[in-house]
Order: structure tokens, then sequence, then C-alpha cells
């Protein structure tokens, strides 16, 4: 699956236009969030109206887009001031189906060191 592939998830927390592409987001990634799009994580992208969403992610060989539109309703947002909140898969399936992403303070787990 694709999240499987992800290192780590981002969402970008400005609106984007939603006609943008592999380039157009790839853009954003390396200009206005300063990361590396060829680094595995996944970047979550949100449209004005909030019922589109496009996620872009790079594999081995090349990109991959997945690319949401609801026919009912918004996407809930978390809100933040910074240009990127980072996501766990979790909070990326409750954006997905719809549940409010309220990202206050994660709680402390065991992670394996790399």
């Amino acid at each position: 699956m694709l999240m499987s592939l992800a290192k780590r998830i981002f969402l970008y927390s400005h609106s984007v236009d939603m006609r943008k592409g592999f380039d157009g987001l790839s853009g954003i990634v390396s200009q206005q969030m300063g990361a590396d799009v060829l680094s595995g994580d996944a970047y979550v992208f949100v449209g004005r109206r909030k019922d589109r969403l496009k996620l872009l992610v790079w594999e081995s060989s090349g990109f991959v887009l997945y690319y949401k539109r609801l026919e009912a309703g918004t996407f809930r947002l978390p809100n933040g001031k910074q240009s990127a909140v980072e996501l766990s898969s979790a909070e990326l399936w409750a954006l997905l189906e719809g549940l409010d992403v309220e990202v206050k303070q994660r709680r402390k787990r065991y992670k394996l060191s790399a």
C-alpha cells in the first residue's frame, strides 16, 4: 500500500491549486517547504475548497500521486502556524475518512532506532 512506501508524512498547511501535477507539487515541496522531494517522505496537499486532496510520494523509480475528491463535505485539517505538519499514518487515514485531525501532543511511544 502507498503508506508503507513513505518514511514520514507531511501535510502542507496552505491551500494548493489542485491543477498542479507532479512538477508543480514537487516545486512546493522543495521551494516552500524546504524539503527533499526524493527523500521517500509523503506530502499531502489540500485545495482551497478543502474537498480535494493530493498525496505525492517518491518511489524508487518515480513519483506516485494519489488524488481524492469528496462528493460531499470537506477535509478537516489540523490547525497549525507552520507551513507543514507531520502526520502519522493513522492521522492521515483519519483525515481521508473524514475525522478531525488535531495534533496537540503526541504520547510517547517506543520507536526502534534506525
